[in-house]
C-alpha cells in the first residue's frame, strides 16, 4: 500500500500509512539548493554514491516523518512536511539539477548494481519532473487516500516512550493547521487551473474527514496515548509532569480536531461546487497528455491507453475461461455430495456467492480470526517457495473504524524502517455481508504473505541497497509481485476447495477488470455506472466493494494499471528463465532474485533477471 504524488501506496497503495504516503511523496526531494553538484574529480563509483547520499540526506530533511520512522532525532520531531505549492516547485527544481548532474557521470564504467541503482535514480527523479509538469500536485486526495486519512496515523507511527517524544508528539498535532493550509492551496490551485477531483468521489473524503470531527478531544484517536502513558514514562516522570503532557495534549487535540473541522468547511462550501462533473482525467486541461503520464508513471513501460485497454480485454477473455471450469468443478463436487443447489451458469453461479450464508462471517472477530488462520498456513509454506525471509513479523488487524466505510477490503501497513515496529495486515471488518470468505485467501497471499510484507520487509533489510532505494515503492513491481503471490498459492495447495480458488480467480479477473475500465474511464468516456457494471458483471466482488473500487479508479487515474501490467511481467520472465534454464531452473532462487532487486521499474527488473538467467547458463566452449 503508495500516495497521488509519488507513490503508489501502498502502497501500496498501496498500503497507505502516513509514513509510507509521506515516504514517496519525499522521495521526490532535492537539496535545497539544486544548483550545488558534488565532487566532479572522484571516480564515476564515488560520484554515483555521493550524489545519493546528499539526495538521500535532503530527503530526509524535507520528510521529517521518514526521518522519525528510521529512528533519527532531532529537531525535524516536530515538523511535518512542507507540501506547499513552493515546496513542490522546489522539489522538482531540485530533481531537474539531480537528473543534470547523474548524466554527467560516466554509466560505462559503472557496475551492473550501480547502473541498477542509477537507473532506478534516473526514473525516480523523473518521476517528480514529470508530475510537476502535469500538476498532479493539485490532485493530491483520492478517495480512500491522502494527508487527513495518513494524518490518523501519527499516534500509531511515531515513538511514544520518553518525555521527548510525547513533546514531539505534541508539536506535530500543533504543526497540523499548517499542513491542512498547504493542502487547501493545493486544491485551491486546481480550481483555478481545471485540475479538481470529480466531485462523485468526495462523499467518502468528506466522510473520511468527518469521523475525526468528535466532540470532546479526549474522544479522538489522537489523544489515545495520553489516556495511558508507558511504564518507562511514568517511573521517569511525576504525576505533575505528566498531567502538564496531558493537558497540552488536549489542548493540541483540539487543534486537530478545529483543523479537520476547517477542512471539511472548506471542501464543502468552497471545493465541491467546483469540482468536475466529469470523471474522466481526459476531460481536464491536457488531460490526454496527463493520463498517459500517469499509465507511464505506475505501469514504468511506455504503453499507451488504448494498448492497455486492449490487454486488459484479452486477460477478462482468458480468465473468464477458467472461471467457468471452476465453476463446473465446484457444482460436480457439490453434487457428487448430494447438494444440487450449485448454479452452473456464471452470473447465477456468483449471485449465489454474493448471497448464501456460508461465505460470510458472522462476526468481525470470526473474520479476522479467519484471515490470521490464513496468515500461519501460508507462512508454513514459504520456504518450499523462497531462501530467504525478512526477519521482521506482522500482525493482523481490522481497518480503523473511521474510514473502513469507504475502504478497500484489505491492505498491508509496512512496519518501521527500524525494526522497531512490526507489519501490519489490515482487514475491513465493516459491512460483513460484503467482505465474503472465499476471497480472503487471496487477498491475505497479497497483503501479507508472500505478497506485500514478504517484498517490503525484504526490501527494507537490503543493506546492500543505498537508503533511498530501500524505503522506495514503485508500484507495478510492488502490486505486481503482490498479484504474483496469488497465484502461487496454486503452487503449495493454499486453495483449499474450488470456492476459494474462484476467490483467487475472481481477483485475479478484477485485476484485469481494471486494465479495462481504469482506461475505459480516463482516456475513452466511460460513465460510472458503465465502469460498475463491467466489473461486476465479470467478478464476484460484491456490489459495495465495486462501487468503492471504481470510485477510487476514478479518483486516482492510472494506478489501477499497476497490479496486472506487474504480473503479467513478473510471469513472462519466469516462463522465459523455465524455458532457457530447463531442469536447472531453481523457483527459489528466481524468487529472491526478483525480490532482491528492491522496488525497481520493471524494465530494469528484467535486465536483472535477465542477468541471472545469463549467470547460470554454462559457459559456451570452443
Amino acid at each position: 500500500m503508495t500516495d497521488s504524488r509519488f507513490r503508489v501506496v501502498l502502497v501500496l497503495s498501496l498500503v497507505l500509512t502516513l509514513s509510507s504516503i509521506l515516504g514517496s511523496m519525499a522521495a521526490a526531494t532535492g537539496p535545497s539548493d539544486p544548483e550545488s553538484a558534488g565532487d566532479t574529480e572522484g571516480s564515476p563509483q564515488e560520484r554515483l554514491a555521493d550524489l545519493f547520499a546528499r539526495a538521500w540526506k535532503h530527503q530526509l530533511a524535507e520528510n521529517p516523518l521518514l526521518a522519525t520512522s528510521l529512528g533519527r532525532r532531532g529537531a525535524h520531531d516536530r515538523l511535518l512536511p512542507d507540501s506547499s505549492l513552493a515546496a513542490h516547485a522546489r522539489r522538482a527544481k531540485a530533481a531537474r539539477a539531480f537528473l543534470t548532474e547523474l548524466e554527467t557521470i560516466d554509466h560505462t564504467a559503472l557496475d551492473a548494481d550501480d547502473m541498477a541503482d542509477a537507473e532506478v535514480f534516473r526514473w525516480q527523479q523523473q518521476q517528480v519532473v514529470d508530475e510537476f509538469a502535469h500538476h498532479q500536485e493539485r490532485l493530491p486526495l483520492t478517495s480512500d487516500t491522502g494527508f487527513h486519512v495518513g494524518f490518523g496515523r501519527l499516534p500509531a507511527e511515531v515513538p511514544l516512550a520518553t518525555a521527548d517524544d510525547y513533546a514531539a508528539y505534541i508539536a506535530r498535532l500543533e504543526a497540523f493547521p499548517r499542513w491542512v493550509d498547504d493542502h487547501i492551496e493545493l486544491l485551491r490551485a486546481g480550481k483555478v487551473s481545471n485540475h479538481t477531483l470529480p466531485r462523485v468521489t468526495l462523499e467518502s473524503i468528506d466522510a473520511a474527514v468527518s469521523a475525526q470531527l468528535v466532540d470532546s478531544p479526549s474522544a479522538s484517536p489522537f489523544f489515545a496515548p495520553f489516556r495511558a502513558f508507558p511504564e518507562f514514562l511514568e517511573a521517569a516522570t511525576t504525576e505533575a509532569e505528566r498531567e502538564s503532557l496531558r493537558a497540552d495534549g488536549e489542548a493540541a487535540t483540539r487543534t486537530v480536531i478545529e483543523s479537520y473541522r476547517r477542512f471539511l468547511d472548506f471542501l464543502r462550501t468552497e471545493y465541491a461546487p467546483a469540482a468536475r462533473e466529469t470523471i474522466g482525467a481526459s476531460s481536464m486541461p491536457e488531460g490526454d497528455s496527463y493520463y498517459a503520464h500517469r499509465v507511464r508513471h505506475y505501469t514504468t513501460l511506455d504503453l499507451t491507453p488504448e494498448e492497455v485497454h486492449q490487454i486488459g480485454l484479452d486477460e477478462v477473455a482468458r480468465i473468464r475461461a477458467e472461471m467457468t471450469a471452476v465453476i463446473t468443478r465446484a457444482a460436480d463436487a457439490a453434487a457428487a455430495a448430494g447438494d444440487t443447489s450449485v448454479p452452473r451458469e456464471f452470473d447465477a453461479f456468483v449471485a449465489f456467492l454474493r448471497s448464501d450464508p456460508r461465505f460470510y462471517a458472522d462476526s468481525p472477530r470470526a473474520l479476522l480470526e479467519y484471515a490470521s488462520y490464513l496468515s500461519k498456513r501460508i507462512d508454513g509454506r514459504l520456504p518450499t517457495l523462497f531462501a530467504h525471509l525478512p526477519r521482521l513479523p506482522y500482525g493482523v488487524e481490522p481497518v480503523p473504524a473511521e474510514i473502513a466505510p469507504y475502504y478497500t477490503a484489505g491492505r498491508y501497513v509496512p512496519g518501521a524502517l527500524d525494526g522497531t515496529r512490526a507489519g501490519t495486515y489490515w482487514v475491513n471488518t465493516h459491512d460483513l455481508p460484503s467482505r465474503p470468505l472465499y476471497a480472503l485467501p487471496a487477498l491475505t497471499l497479497h497483503e501479507a504473505v508472500p505478497g506485500h510484507h514478504l517484498q517490503i520487509s525484504l526490501a527494507q533489510q537490503m543493506d546492500q541497497l543505498p537508503p533511498f532505494r530501500r524505503e522506495l515503492y514503485i508500484s507495478a513491481y510492488g502490486e505486481g509481485w503482490a498479484l504474483y503471490a496469488e497465484r502461487l498459492g496454486v503452487e503449495v495447495d493454499f486453495y483449499e476447495d474450488a470456492y476459494a480458488d474462484f476467490g483467487r480467480l475472481t481477483y485475479e479477473m478484477w485485476r484485469a477488470c481494471r486494465l479495462v475500465v481504469d482506461t475505459g474511464i480516463h482516456a475513452m468516456s466511460w460513465s460510472r455506472q458503465q465502469a460498475i457494471d463491467y466489473l461486476a458483471g465479470n467478478t464476484a466482488l460484491s456490489l459495495r466493494e465495486v462501487e468503492t473500487e471504481i470510485d477510487r479508479y476514478i479518483s486516482w487515474p492510472g494506478q489501477a494499471l499497476a497490479y496486472k501490467m506487474g504480473e503479467i511481467t513478473i510471469q513472462r520472465l519466469r516462463r522465459e528463465a523455465e524455458a532457457d534454464l530447463g531442469p536447472d531452473f531453481d523457483l527459489r532462487t528466481f524468487h529472491d532474485t526478483v525480490l532482491g532487486t528492491g522496488s525497481v521499474p520493471l524494465p530494469v527488473l528484467e535486465n536483472v533477471v535477465g542477468r541471472w538467467v545469463a549467470g547460470q547458463l554454462p559457459t559456451p566452449t570452443h
